[in-house]
């Protein structure tokens, strides 16, 4: 069932053809298997354990969402993108269409914890929504944010996306600035992936004619066979490292904020 809180332009953060449509690239792809796998075992460490309410707030295709719910947290998935959200409903899951950039609704039930997994680089003002988000958690409660990494790595992969920027450690801590949210730690993620991120800004350029969304597909097209495997086994072993806080550069930031009690 779709709960609708507000309505807004899924385009304007990034084009919904993309986003509806390229369902079954993600599905398959290594990097959101890893994030949520990463968001799990954060969420754990965080003592935020089932059957606690967490809303992941731009669930776009869902991984994170059905991790969620394979554990047994009572999750809801909120999305500005109402076709997106369409493809994940399904009896008894939560869903809600929601844009961070406008009003809540009054009168909503808290949560345990929100998360904003690469979702506020879409938005021009990522503080207000850190802020609106944050406002859905308990007194005590969490967030976990992630963003892309270094501007130097913005590619049209990034703008395609509907990337705004990508970010800094001391950018990413301005973003919290003002939120009402106290801001415990962040840190680096996808370390080994930053040479392949620099190869990839120099070598995959858009062919003539070719639309966005075979831009993103070629962006995303995975190595054969055992190239995936590898690629989770690189995940995997840094798993524990960045969890905790000993890598020094990445392709993604993690920020955990907890609402003041």
């Amino acid at each position: 069932m779709i709960t609708r809180w507000s309505e807004g332009l899924a385009d304007d953060n990034m084009a919904e053809d993309i986003l509806v449509d390229l369902g079954e690239v993600i599905a398959r792809h290594p990097w959101w298997r890893a994030r949520a796998a990463l968001t799990m075992d954060l969420l754990r460490r965080l003592g935020v354990r089932p059957p606690a309410r967490v809303l992941d707030a731009g669930c776009g295709w869902g991984t994170t969402l059905e991790a969620l719910e394979a554990r047994g947290y009572r999750a809801a998935g909120a999305d500005i993108s109402r076709r997106a959200l369409e493809k994940l409903d399904r009896p008894g899951r939560e869903l809600i269409e929601a844009d961070l950039t406008r009003p809540l609704p009054p009168g909503l039930p808290p949560y345990d914890a929100a998360l904003l997994l690469d979702v506020i680089e879409h938005i021009e003002d990522d503080r207000e929504a850190l802020a609106r988000a944050g406002s859905l958690v308990k007194p005590g409660g969490v967030l976990i944010a992630s963003v892309p990494a270094q501007p130097g790595l913005f590619t049209e992969f990034d703008a395609i996306q509907g990337h705004r920027r990508r970010y800094l450690p001391e950018t990413l801590r301005g973003a919290f600035q003002g939120t009402g949210l106290d801001l415990e730690r962040t840190f680096w993620w996808g370390a080994w992936m930053v040479p392949v991120l620099r190869w990839q800004r120099k070598a995959k350029r858009a062919a003539p004619g070719e639309s966005p969304a075979e831009t993103y597909r070629r962006y995303l097209k995975l190595p054969p066979w055992p190239g995936p495997l590898a690629l989770r086994l690189a995940y995997a072993l840094e798993h524990r490292r960045a969890l905790a806080g000993k890598l020094r550069t990445g392709t993604s930031l993690f920020a955990v904020a907890r609402r003041p009690a």
